[in-house]
């Protein structure tokens, strides 16, 4: 992909994601970068002061050779591997940082499996098993690398050696939490996918994990719900998942005992 350093930088402004669709199908990214006039008119004026910034251009060298060290593969809502599924959300991601297999953003078929982080045995046992079984049967699942529920679904996912696909809430670079440090080189090196819309170097943020849950949804035909709390990251991506019309499904916690 040509011109990384726009993309790198368009993705350090955070700006509105529909707002940058409408204006990227009539101007070119360079256009923003120099602020053209016919651009001005996408934006709101906090947006173009960003735009008009200095300091979000500054140390974009260091992110483009990061990710040509890692090899890590930039697509564009302009780029032909872009998954339909979320060129058209309401706020599609306009940038995505991958590592892994780009070939699992397109798979036709493809399940979320979501819950709780502070999750009962119960949880994980059937995230695993629901994970393991819908990989038997040729189902991506995506999750998001967190703790409990989410771990169990990926983990699921690599004991039958199927597809799995981790969106997280920070930099690519940034692996949280830690001790998922091992599951994520596994996902790795079982031909998975490690996806981030987030720049190099974003750390941990509250205000980021419900963002990336709406990649979660999007990118899959249906969510599943293990084990959630009222007001949960897990709820916020059903929620997402609705909203784009998506089938939601959820585990009876009773009904399965006599199983596992």
């Amino acid at each position: 992909m040509q011109n990384i350093k726009y993309w790198v930088w368009l993705s350090k402004l955070n700006l509105n994601p529909m707002s940058v669709k409408k204006c990227l199908e009539k101007e070119s990214i360079k256009d923003i970068w120099n602020l053209k006039e016919n651009v001005k008119e996408f934006f709101t004026k906090e947006e173009i002061s960003k735009i008009e910034n200095i300091n979000y251009k500054k140390d974009l060298q260091r992110h483009e050779a990061y990710i040509k060290k890692y090899e890590i593969k930039l697509i564009t809502i302009n780029d032909e591997a872009y998954p339909e599924r979320l060129r058209n959300l309401e706020d599609p991601p306009i940038v995505l940082y991958t590592y892994g297999n780009i070939n699992l953003l397109n798979e036709k078929r493809n399940i979320a499996i979501v819950g709780a982080r502070r999750c009962s045995q119960y949880g994980k046992t059937v995230a695993t098993a629901f994970a393991y079984l819908l990989s038997k049967n040729n189902i991506v699942i995506t999750s998001g690398l967190a703790a409990g529920i989410d771990k169990a679904a990926h983990q699921g996912t690599l004991i039958y050696k199927g597809k799995t696909i981790a969106v997280i809430g920070t930099g690519i670079d940034i692996i949280y939490p830690k001790e998922n440090e091992g599951l994520f080189k596994e996902i790795i090196k079982n031909n998975g996918l490690i996806i981030s819309e987030f720049p190099i170097g974003t750390k941990p943020d509250g205000l980021n994990f419900p963002k990336r849950n709406r990649i979660i949804s999007g990118i899959s035909d249906g969510v599943l719900v293990v084990e959630a709390g009222q007001k949960s990251g897990a709820l916020i991506t059903a929620d997402f998942a609705l909203e784009q019309g998506k089938n939601v499904y959820a585990i009876p916690r009773k009904y399965f005992n006599q199983y596992f």
